[in-house]
C-alpha cells in the first residue's frame, strides 16, 4: 500500500520505518526541512533502538522517502497517517492546532483527487477530534465524508526506548471508525502482528489511551504508597507486591473493571480504612489510598442525584444487599442510598429476595437496625406489586430479570446502577455511568 505519514517525530518516524519494513511504500511529510532531509538520507529523526537500521535499509530499498509537499503526498498515496504533535498545556488541554492544520492541508489536496482516501489519526487526541477533523477536510475539499474520504482513529501505544518492539508486539490494536472499507484498510496494516485487532466506535478509540495511561500512573502511585507504608513497618514491599501480582484471578485481571455503583460489604471498606490508618499512624501521607473512599461516596451521590432529577417521590429498590445472592447489608451502598432518600422525604419500597428480617442476625442485623430501623415496613415480597405502586425503579442487582416486567416498566423511570443491558430499551431508562 502507498502511505503518507504526516509528522516525522517519535510516532511518525517509528510508523514510517515499521510499515516500510512490512512491505509498504511510505512518504513522510513534515514542515521541518531538517527532518525531511534526514529521512531522504536514510537516517531517522529520533534516537530509538533499531529504528536507524530499519530506516536505512528501507530507504535503500526505495520504500521510504520524505517531502515538504503535503498535497503531492496525498495525491500519491491511498492512506494518510496523522502523527503530528499534540502538546499539552499546564491545565491538561491539548494544543490541536497542528492536527487541524493537517486537516486543512489534506482537504486542499483532496480537491484534486478522484480516488477514495483514508485518513488515520495516530496522534493522541481528545474525543471529538476525529469528528472535527473530518468537518475541516470537508470544508477545505468540498468532498463528503464517507463518500470521498474517511477518518479512522488508530491510537498508538509506543513507549520510548522500546517503541519498535512495542510496534511489533502490541497487546491489542484499536481502530475506530464509521466506514467499514476504511476500517478494513487500516486493520490490514496490522494483520501480520500477533495481536487482536479491535474495531470500535471512534470516541472509544480516542479516549482509550488516556484511560490506559491514567491507570498506569495509578498503578505506580498505588505501589509507591504501599511501599512507603511497608518500609515504615520493616516489611519488604517488593515481596508484598510480588505476592499481590501472583493473584491473576482478582488483582491482575479484568475483575472489578466494570463501571457501576459504589463498592460495599464487610471487607473492602474495613480493610481499606485499615491500610490508610496504618499509613496515618506512621505519619505518612497516602492521598491515593485516602481518596478511594471519597470517590466511592461520590458515586453514591451521583445515584442520589439521578433519583432527585426524576422529580418523583415513590421509589422502588430492586436489591438492597451489597451484592446479589447474599443477605449481607453491611456497608451496602444501596442501604446508604435508601437512607439518603428517606432523609429527604422519599417513599421507599424495597424488594430483595434474600433479605428477610426474621433471618438477619449478628452484625448484619445490628447494622441495618442502626441505618434503616424501619426496614420491615419497607420490605415487599411481591416484586410485581412493588413496581406497579412506584414511579422510579432503582435496579441494584444484575440478576434482575427485567424482560419479565417490561410491560410494567415501560411507564416507569428506571435507574440502572449495575448495567442490565436488556433494560436499555425502556423509554425512560437511565444508566448510572453509561
Amino acid at each position: 500500500m502507498k502511505i503518507s505519514v504526516f509528522g516525522l517525530g517519535y510516532v511518525g518516524c517509528v510508523s514510517l520505518g515499521c510499515l516500510a519494513k512490512n512491505g509498504h511504500h511510505l512518504t513522510g511529510v513534515d514542515v521541518s526541512s531538517f527532518k525531511v532531509d534526514l529521512i531522504n538520507n536514510g537516517q531517522p529523526t529520533i534516537l530509538e533502538k533499531d529504528i536507524d537500521t530499519i530506516i536505512k535499509e528501507n530507504h535503500e530499498q526505495g520504500r521510504i522517502k520524505a517531502t515538504l509537499d503535503a498535497k503531492a503526498a496525498v495525491l500519491d498515496t491511498d492512506l494518510s497517517i496523522i502523527c503530528v504533535g499534540t502538546p499539552s498545556s499546564p491545565q491538561g488541554h491539548l494544543n490541536l492546532s497542528y492536527i487541524y492544520k493537517t486537516a486543512e492541508q489534506i482537504g486542499e489536496a483532496l480537491k484534486d483527487k478522484d480516488r477514495f482516501h483514508v485518513i488515520t489519526i495516530r496522534s493522541t487526541v481528545l474525543p471529538g477530534t476525529n469528528e472535527k477533523f473530518g468537518k475541516i477536510v470537508e470544508e477545505f475539499s468540498g468532498k463528503e465524508r464517507g463518500k470521498h474520504f474517511s477518518v479512522v482513529s488508530n491510537p498508538e501505544f509506543l513507549r520510548e526506548g522500546t517503541a519498535v518492539k512495542d510496534y511489533y508486539n502490541p497487546s491489542v490494536t484499536v481502530v475506530g471508525g464509521d466506514h467499514e472499507q476504511a476500517l478494513e484498510m487500516v486493520a490490514s496494516l496490522y494483520q501480520e502482528l500477533d495481536a487482536p485487532i479491535k474495531k470500535t466506535d471512534i470516541r472509544i478509540a480516542e479516549i482509550i489511551k488516556y484511560v490506559n495511561n491514567s491507570y498506569h500512573a495509578l498503578k505506580i502511585v498505588f505501589a509507591n504508597e504501599v511501599g512507603n507504608i511497608c518500609k515504615t513497618m520493616g516489611i519488604d514491599s517488593h515481596k508484598v507486591m510480588e505476592l499481590f501480582c501472583s493473584d491473576t484471578h482478582l488483582n491482575i485481571s479484568p475483575a472489578y473493571f466494570k463501571p457501576g455503583f459504589a463498592y460495599g460489604g464487610s471487607c473492602l471498606p474495613k480493610d481499606l480504612k485499615g491500610l490508610v490508618t496504618l499509613g496515618h499512624d506512621n505519619y505518612l501521607y497516602t492521598p491515593v489510598l485516602s481518596g478511594i473512599e471519597a470517590s466511592n461516596e461520590n458515586q453514591k451521590k451521583s445515584a442520589f442525584e439521578l433519583v432527585t432529577k426524576s422529580g418523583k417521590k415513590n421509589i422502588c429498590f430492586v436489591g438492597l444487599s451489597f451484592k446479589e445472592g447474599t443477605d449481607d447489608l453491611r456497608y451496602s451502598p444501596s442501604v446508604d442510598l435508601a437512607e439518603m432518600l428517606i432523609g429527604k422525604g422519599y417513599n421507599i419500597t424495597i424488594y430483595d429476595e434474600n433479605v428477610h428480617m426474621s433471618k438477619l442476625i449478628g452484625a448484619n442485623e445490628a447494622y441495618i437496625n442502626e441505618r434503616l430501623p424501619h426496614l420491615s415496613e419497607l420490605l415487599s415480597t411481591d416484586l410485581e406489586a412493588a413496581i406497579k405502586n412506584n414511579d422510579v425503579i432503582i435496579v441494584n442487582h444484575r440478576n434482575f430479570e427485567g424482560c419479565k416486567y417490561f410491560d410494567l416498566l415501560k411507564d416507569k423511570e428506571v435507574i440502572d446502577l449495575v448495567r442490565v443491558d436488556e433494560l436499555k430499551e425502556l423509554p425512560q431508562y437511565a444508566g448510572l455511568c453509561w
